[in-house]
Parts: structure tokens; sequence; C-alpha cells
């Protein structure tokens, strides 16, 4: 059997384009791009169209909008901070962000918003960059007043209502409870976002302009932004979310005049950004390399081992055990890894063919990026069909099991 000199077989490699071209013959999956790292070795599949009907073919420079595969880039701006002692771990993060001072605290998840108690203590940088700080997207929770209320004020990436400029988010943040006190429980997805306006606040500069200057232009992630230029606009492919009963192409983003397409009033770290598979390579080959990046030093090593190792004791990962589990029908599986660092999953059980120690996270829009330090191994899967069906979801799931099984050394 053929073998690369880094491990992979040529029947694997083989193996993971008859898939990907399963799954687009399919009708169900327009286009993707894939991409598979190790070493100095890098793999790329382009298949299919740009739109559902046709047009333009996937290229290896499509940009595609990462959703919540954002959330592991975002964090490095934080880390950054970390590193240069301008936060710190324990620090209350009331100095820059006083709308969270003198939280209340819901006693039961499911009661009305002014059924509380104080908070035992202030909310943390810690509390923040772990998801522990008390408020977030809970899909164990749909239909209770707090969830109504965080979806209302329009706390969310809520297509196709955007999020409001930052000070004015973080007002209507401060106007709700939290869930859980401070530090008790890992909650999904607003603490991604939080950061962002923390670290905007630190640095006196926005939080894309500190992204750029200290993350992208110095891994030469020359594509990764916020929006996609004018220019530039025709790489970026139309996004569809299907109808969960009819499996109907329904349009949730188109390129021109859509979301993406000029600045947001809202830098999201928590799914706002676009990019390209090699982009996201550079970035994850980074935290492979523990923080470096050829001869350029971006994060400490500690600082990655952090961001990449599990942070949550079993009490505040019950949220997020019950959001994998107990919504598989939701999820269509997504979620399982057992632990979370910062910005990341994290795997602290085999419960796939992945192993122990892989890192990274998947996007409502039908991404999925992680890094794997035993076999020094990325993996990119880019597509343009959300996850409102199961099929970008499984497209996800037969591209990791091959990505696994071509490893033959």
């Amino acid at each position: 059997m053929g073998r690369s000199n880094t491990g992979f077989s040529k029947a694997g490699w083989d193996r993971i384009r008859d898939v990907l071209a399963r799954h687009v013959d399919s009708g169900r999956i327009p286009g993707v791009v894939a991409l598979v790292g190790r070493g100095d070795e890098t793999h790329v599949e382009a298949l299919g169209t740009m739109r559902h009907d046709g047009g333009a073919p996937m290229s290896r420079d499509t940009v595609f909008r990462m959703a919540s595969t954002s959330k592991p880039v975002s964090i490095a701006a934080a880390m950054i901070l970390l590193d240069e002692c301008r936060l710190r771990m324990d620090d209350l993060v009331e100095a820059w962000l006083p709308e969270l001072a003198d939280r209340r605290v819901l006693k039961r998840i499911d009661g009305p918003l002014d059924d509380t108690v104080p908070a035992r203590r202030p909310i943390t940088v810690r509390d923040v960059l772990t998801s522990t700080f008390g408020l977030g997207m809970d899909m164990t929770s749909l239909g209770t007043p707090i969830m109504g209320a965080v979806f209302e004020r329009g706390l969310t990436p809520d297509l196709p209502e955007p999020m409001p400029e930052p000070d004015e988010w973080m007002r209507r943040l401060g106007t709700l409870p939290l869930m859980y006190q401070p530090g008790e429980r890992w909650q999904y997805h607003i603490s991604s976002d939080l950061l962002g306006v923390l670290v905007a606040r630190v640095t006196g500069r926005s939080f894309e302009t500190f992204l750029r200057e200290r993350v992208f232009e110095p891994l030469g992630m020359k594509d990764t932004g916020f929006h996609v230029p004018a220019d530039q606009i025709d790489r970026l492919p139309t996004l569809y979310a299907p109808d969960p009963q009819t499996g109907e192409f329904v349009v949730w983003d188109e390129a021109e005049g859509g979301r993406w397409s000029r600045p947001p009033a809202f830098q999201g770290g928590g799914g706002g950004l676009v990019s390209t598979v090699d982009d996201f390579h550079a970035y994850f080959r980074m935290l492979l390399g523990q923080g470096t990046h050829g001869s350029e030093r971006i994060l400490s090593r500690p600082a990655v081992r952090l961001m990449t190792t599990n942070r949550l004791t079993p009490e505040q990962n019950a949220a997020r055990n019950a959001m994998a589990t107990d919504n598989v029908h939701v999820s269509f599986g997504q979620g399982q890894h057992g632990g979370w660092g910062m910005g990341m999953a994290v795997r602290t059980y085999r419960g796939d063919y992945a192993p122990v120690g892989q890192f990274g996270w998947d996007g409502g829009s039908g991404t999925s990026v992680y890094a794997d330090p035993d076999n020094q191994l990325t993996g990119i899967l880019l597509t343009q069909v959300g996850m409102s069906t199961p099929d970008s979801a499984r497209l996800v799931q037969d591209f990791w099991t091959t990505v696994y099984q071509a490893l033959d050394d």
C-alpha cells in the first residue's frame, strides 16, 4: 500500500475524497473545501459549487463564514493580554466592564427574571475565558424567561437582525440576571462575544484591529476578518439553512448585500469571523507548535496549554455534557468531547475515532476545525450548509472518521 512520508496511505487519501464526493453528489451539500495537514504535508480537496443550483466551483481560496469555529481563534487575543500581564486570570472584569458589577442570579433557571439572589462573588477574567461567568445560550433551557430575554435583547447572532454596537450590547447584557453563580457552570457562546468587548476596552482598539495586528498578520491570515471586502465578495458562497422538515435549501445569508458584505457593528468573537482553510491551518499549526509560527512567537507555551487542555470541573461541565447528550437530536452528535479549555472543546475520553487531547470546535454554518497533538494533525472542513438538518454534521463526522482511517503509521 502506498504511503506518504507523513504516514497517510494513498488509499486513505482516496477514501477521504470519495466520502466528500459522496456527500456533494447526494445533492444535500452543494460544495466543500477540506484540508488535512501533518508536518509539512498538506492535502486539500475542493468539490462542488458555491450555490446549490450551480455557479462557480468551490476552490482552495473560497471564503467561509466560520460561525462558532471563530471561538478558538478569538480567544488568542485574550491570551496575548494574559501573556503581557495586561490581564490576570483572577482580575475582576468590572474594572473594564462596569455593566457586570453587582450581579443578581436567578433562584432557578426557569424562574421569573426578578426572582433572584445576589451573586456570591464578582465575575473574574477566568470566568469569562472558561465560559463560566454565568450566562450563555443554554439549549437545555429553551422557552424559559431568561433564554427568551437573551434572544429578545439581540444578545446572540440571530439572522437577519444584526447585534448592536458593543456599548449598547453591554448595556443590554447588564439588564439581565445571571443564570448561575459566577464560576458555577459552563454556559455556551456569550462569553466568547464578551471577551471581544473586554479585549477592546483593555487595549483601546477595536477587537478586529487587535486580532489583525497580533494574530492575523503575523500568521499570514490575509483572508480572515469580520467581513469580506467588496472586491472579494465573489469568493463567499451563499449560506443555506435547509428546511428541517423538507430539506429544501433556504437562503440564510447571501454574499452580496448579506451580513458579511460590510463591517459589522459588533465584532463577534463567538461566531463572526470569515476565513479560508489555509488561514485556519496557519492558526492551528501555531497551536500545535506551542505558540510559534516559524521564528515568531505568537503565544507563550503555557498560554497554549491553558487553551487546549480541559479547564472544567465535573460540576462546571454538567451543562456542557447535557447540551451534547440530551440534545443529540438537535446537535446531531456534535459536541461530545468531554472537556472544554478556553474557546474550544478538548477531548477527555475516546468516544469516536479521535484520540484524547484533540482540540477545536464545530460551527453551525457547517464548519469543523480540530488539531491533534498526538498525531501532529490538523483537519479543517468547510461547507455552506448550516446545521438546521443533519446533513453537514454527518459530513463532518464522516470526514473525521476517514481522516483517522487514513493514518497508516
